[in-house]
């Protein structure tokens, strides 16, 4: 027998209009219908009225918006009407939404105070076993990410692992605005509860643009690998409603 104490601990999860599998919504992206009828991102979930939810990645998405395609039926299903536009631009729609979603992330954990940068600070706090995630700039020099990498293993006891942290598709020009510091080069972070907010976020966007503009694996203290990609510039999106 089901247990409501238990299923009340468990993530809702929803189901993805083109390939019909489940997940978390905090894993899916929520399509909804702007007040003009087109067809927005709303990764924050918080537009009114009905959504539907994918789970595919960015190829999966243009390939179901082909000729042959089934968007627009799944969101005609999903949305009780087939009065709407899909916009033909819907997936860099998409994917700017995600990116800023996970720069948003980056600029609250900072503020709240759960983040490290500086090379000094986070070699100290990764030999000291506080690092629970890391990550780095595009364009951060080999050596300094295999510093930080070897101090984490270290510190975690797991010398001669393939711990190490992510490149993220972004530079430190755009890392640092997000921060609000200056010369973001490499991102620890302290807080195990932080670690688990901000790699949602980044997952999510990494799985939709792709793995195939990124050759860093992400781990972190707790996890393996995850699937990531890049886009290679900053969000930028105008459709601030259905973030």
């Amino acid at each position: 027998m089901r247990n409501p104490r238990n299923d009340a601990l468990e993530p809702p999860t929803r189901t993805c209009i083109l390939g019909r599998a489940q997940a978390a919504r905090e894993e899916l992206v929520r399509l909804a219908l702007a007040p003009d009828g087109r067809v927005l991102p709303d990764v924050r979930a918080k537009a009114p009225g009905r959504g539907a939810w994918i789970g595919v990645d960015r190829t999966g998405l243009e390939t179901a918006m082909g000729p042959k395609g089934k968007l627009r039926g799944a969101l005609a299903r999903a949305f009780k009407t087939s009065d709407f536009a899909v916009p033909d631009d819907l997936p860099a729609l998409v994917a700017a939404a995600l990116e800023r979603n996970a720069l948003d992330r980056l600029g609250l954990e900072s503020r709240a105070g759960t983040l490290l940068t500086g090379s000094e600070r986070i070699e100290a706090a990764a030999r000291g076993g506080q690092l629970h995630a890391l990550y780095h700039a595009a364009d951060a020099a080999a050596d300094g990410r295999g510093k930080l990498a070897q101090a984490w293993r270290v510190g975690t006891d797991r010398e001669g692992s393939d711990l190490k942290g992510l490149a993220l598709p972004l530079e430190r020009t755009i890392l640092s605005m997000a921060l609000g510091r200056e010369n973001v080069v490499h991102i620890g972070v302290t807080d195990r509860l932080a670690a688990a907010r901000l790699g949602e976020a980044l997952d999510r966007w990494l799985h939709f643009i792709g793995p195939d503009l990124i050759s860093v694996p992400c781990e972190t203290a707790s996890q393996g690998a995850s699937t990531p990609g890049s886009s290679g510039q900053p969000a930028v999106t105008t459709h601030e409603e259905f973030e």
